[in-house]
């Protein structure tokens, strides 16, 4: 069991190479496998046999491919606790609070994709020509490559996977390096629920040789990415005129005005920047607060930071565990490097924890008196870090808010309903969250960044994933010399 293979054309198989790369327990420091170094005859080994394999897929009627969703959730429901201890182990975060729910909302999302695909339809459009009809319907692309991140290594891939089943198309998956176990298991599920050989492939591998041949191979219609802003555009730069599905970067703004209920605000906003060690492309990144409530908030935000148990993911007493991987952590101590230097204070935590077995347990941190030229502000720190900005006017925290590249998720704090209303259709995010935490979501609620900032394009979340893992057929008809 301590060497894996991966899944290509329906067959269990090494890399050409015969290499293979370690996978290490952020929690334990220990190493927990040997996975296949992929290389680029193996993503053109599975890219040929997806397109074998397509029309199996895009055959089946949408009830038929519904009923291979189910069976797929099924699987993934037998085996959740092995699934989750994998996933807790290899990504960090912990077993009892964060990766069982997280396999179960992947069981979840399979399911509601299966409901979804029921009900993506198209239309009958009018025509100047008495003898036409005009009707459109969704195909799928065909051949899909799907690249995913180390941070939700359940969900996201399901993300893709489930949508792209769902409208017909055949997969070709490249998993992070850094949490390759549970992708494992996801495959060996759609292979234990009769997913058709081929339509599944799995390539696990270096982003920058793997992820990189996914998505310029000329032969993959399609390509759906969730990760760094920086990895979306270098997709985007080889994939050329390929449909894109991206879900990039953020850099979460909380506004917190003077009328708001302080302690709730403070206690959302606090989770947001904790869960999952502050992991999530909308984790709350900033917290722009009013001066008004400043020392409240400031003093709730301690209390929850104070309130988190760091430890080793399988520990059940756990709340929060350690970051997934260096270059994260270097990050996360760059920027609070940064801060203060630059006068920023700590207020609680700021730096790593010691008397762990890695070096990447954090501790939650709560840091006041960040300014705009800080990295904490400019950037996507990407951990347990809560960084606070004061402001005195609306207009003052609306321009501080969108001073930024990133435009995935906001939050407001507010009783006023016209202050609502006036954040919300102002907001330079593809998501705004009234009185909830920039992080909120569910499964079925489209999210996706805003036109213009490096957030990504198009939109996941249920029938709006289908959708993009889909292209409209237009057909005309002249009925005149029809019979």
């Amino acid at each position: 069991m301590f060497k894996k293979q991966m899944y290509i054309g329906g067959e269990w198989v090494d890399s050409a190479s015969g290499e293979t790369f370690p996978v290490y327990s952020p929690s334990t420091g220990e190493v927990l496998a040997e996975v296949p170094m992929g290389t680029l005859a193996d993503v053109d080994r599975a890219v040929e046999a997806a397109h074998q394999a397509k029309s199996q897929i895009s055959r089946m009627t949408i009830f038929e491919r519904a009923k291979l969703l189910n069976a797929i959730a099924d699987a993934i429901a037998a085996e959740k606790e092995t699934i989750a201890r994998d996933l807790a182990m290899e990504q960090g975060k912990p077993y009892y609070r964060e990766a069982l729910r997280e396999v179960q909302i992947a069981i979840d999302m399979w399911r509601d994709a299966a409901e979804a695909i029921k009900f993506i339809s198209g239309e009958v459009l009018p025509s100047h020509d008495p003898e036409k009809r005009v009707i459109t319907f969704y195909q799928p692309h065909g051949v899909i490559g799907a690249i995913t991140p180390w941070n939700f290594p359940a969900t996201i891939p399901t993300e893709y996977l489930s949508a792209g089943l769902a409208a017909g198309n055949a997969i070709v998956w490249k998993p992070s390096k850094y949490t390759p176990l549970t992708a494992i298991h996801i495959a060996l599920c759609c292979e234990r629920a009769g997913v058709p050989k081929g339509v599944i492939n799995l390539v696990t591998g270096e982003g920058s040789v793997v992820g990189q041949a996914i998505a310029s191979h000329p032969d993959i219609q399609a390509v759906g990415v969730t990760g760094s802003s920086d990895t979306g555009e270098a997709v985007a730069r080889v994939a050329g005129p390929k449909p894109l599905l991206l879900e990039l970067g953020g850099n979460g703004p909380v506004i917190i005005l003077d009328d708001a209920d302080v302690e709730l605000a403070a206690q959302i906003t606090a989770a947001g920047c904790f869960a999952n060690a502050g992991q999530i492309c909308s984790s709350t990144e900033r917290i722009l607060v009013h001066a008004k409530v400043h020392d409240q908030v400031v003093e709730e935000l301690v209390k929850a930071a104070q309130a988190i148990r760091l430890g080793p993911s399988l520990d059940p007493e756990t709340t929060m565990g350690p970051l997934n991987n260096h270059p994260t952590a270097d990050k996360v101590d760059r920027h609070l490097r940064d801060a203060r230097e630059k006068g920023a204070e700590i207020l609680f935590g700021g730096g790593r924890a010691e008397g762990f077995p890695t070096s990447l347990y954090y501790q939650p941190t709560v840091i006041d008196r960040v300014t705009p030229d800080m990295l904490i502000n400019r950037e996507e720190t990407f951990g347990p870090v809560a960084p606070v900005l004061t402001f005195h006017e609306m207009e003052e925290a609306l321009a501080l808010a969108n001073d930024s590249v990133y435009g995935l998720n906001s939050g407001v704090f507010t009783r006023s309903l016209s202050r609502a209303f006036y954040f919300a259709e102002h907001l330079e995010t593809g998501n705004v969250m009234i009185n909830e935490g920039c992080c909120y979501w569910e499964i079925h609620i489209p999210t996706g960044g805003r036109s213009g900032k490096r957030t990504g394009l198009g939109r996941l979340g249920s029938k709006y994933a289908i959708q993009e893992m889909s292209q409209l057929k237009t057909v005309v008809l002249d009925i005149g010399g029809l019979r």
